[in-house]
């Protein structure tokens, strides 16, 4: 379990395990969208193993990523957005660090439920990375980057029994404000996860 918001600070995720596997036929068959979720925390094994599917290093060589990356700019961020804060992910030493303390889960999107799950997660696109590329091209590219991610997101989920949701309506001026964000630092998309409500 996570600490509370007393003894916040960078987290140490344990090393991503996974139950066995699902087919990719049944992951795919079984992944949908959820707006209806339980309050109930996801247990540190599972954020890890999730936060791995979703960006996380699996060629350790070469720093590859779960997902691809166009022109291998690996532009995106991860936060996890939970009840005690948002931290920013990193894959490198799959650890959690603090971005902000307090529970900002509320001002990931517009819809009730996302105050409601336990986990949110919003893909930050750093345009400071993305060398030689225009503006169009920056937004473009970006935007397909975290859509791969978010669907890395959705096959976990459909693969352990968790529900998700990725949503685009997002106040994000709101929310890189309260995230802390830099300028050249812009918020793609949000994606909700947790345990359905039964």
């Amino acid at each position: 379990m996570i600490a509370s918001s007393s003894e916040l600070g960078s987290i140490a995720l344990p090393p991503p395990q996974w139950a066995p596997a699902a087919s990719l036929v049944d992951m795919l068959r079984k992944r949908h969208s959820t707006r209806e979720y339980s309050s109930r925390p996801l247990p540190l094994e599972a954020l890890s193993a999730l936060l791995w599917s979703a960006f996380g290093i699996n060629r350790e060589a070469s720093g590859g990523r779960t997902a691809p990356s166009a022109h291998d700019w690996r532009e995106t961020d991860v936060y996890a957005v939970l009840a005690q804060g948002a931290y920013r992910y990193d894959p490198a030493a799959n650890v959690l660090h603090l971005a902000r303390a307090g529970d900002l889960r509320a001002a990931t999107g517009m819809q009730d439920f996302v105050g409601v799950a336990p986990l949110d997660l919003v893909y930050v696109a750093n345009f400071a990375k993305m060398a030689g590329a225009n503006a169009e091209e920056r937004t473009y590219f970006a935007a397909a980057d975290a859509g791969v991610i978010a669907q890395n997101v959705y096959l976990f989920c459909a693969a352990t029994g968790l529900a998700t949701v990725v949503r685009g309506l997002v106040d994000r001026r709101r929310l890189a404000a309260a995230l802390g964000l830099a300028v050249e630092q812009r918020i793609v998309l949000a994606q909700t996860v947790g345990y359905p409500a039964r």
